[in-house]
């Protein structure tokens, strides 16, 4: 054997072996791989900030408070919903005061949440109270 075609061969091995590797390392880290074989799909992040009209009383804002959070006890899909109040310094809420975080377990549970009865019971009471809301979603 030629010493050039040595040096190919050992080239060509040693690449091979580095492709190899890459590949293995790429199917252990990859999501199928770390699920346990099933496709993971990112969270979705429903954010919901709510400017209430100058009328609606604590009482009322205390009630939707209190409602908001027990959507998740009846919505399957939901991981966690978190709220609270606007404690900016900054004076640029434009009047909105309460921001409420639902955290869906992927985007079909969302879906699944918008047209939900609970969901559409609960913007009923709420819509009479509201000057204006903000929603924003994003995937974690």
């Amino acid at each position: 054997m030629y010493p050039l075609e040595t040096k190919n061969t050992q080239i060509l091995q040693l690449s091979l072996a580095l492709f190899s590797n890459f590949c293995i390392f790429a199917w252990m880290i990859s999501p199928t791989t770390q699920s346990g074989g099933k496709t993971t799909q990112p969270q979705i992040r429903h954010i919901v900030c709510l400017k209430f009209l100058e009328e609606t009383t604590a009482d009322e804002i205390a009630e939707i408070e209190k409602r908001f959070p027990k959507l998740q006890e009846s919505i399957d899909g939901i991981v966690s919903i978190e709220w609270g109040t606007n404690n900016s310094p900054e004076g640029l809420n434009k009047g909105f005061t309460h921001c409420f975080i639902v955290t869906f377990r992927n985007d079909a549970a969302r879906d699944a949440y918008l047209p939900h009865l609970k969901h559409q019971a609960f913007v009923d009471v709420l819509k009479p109270m509201i000057e204006d809301v903000f929603v924003f979603d994003y995937n974690r």
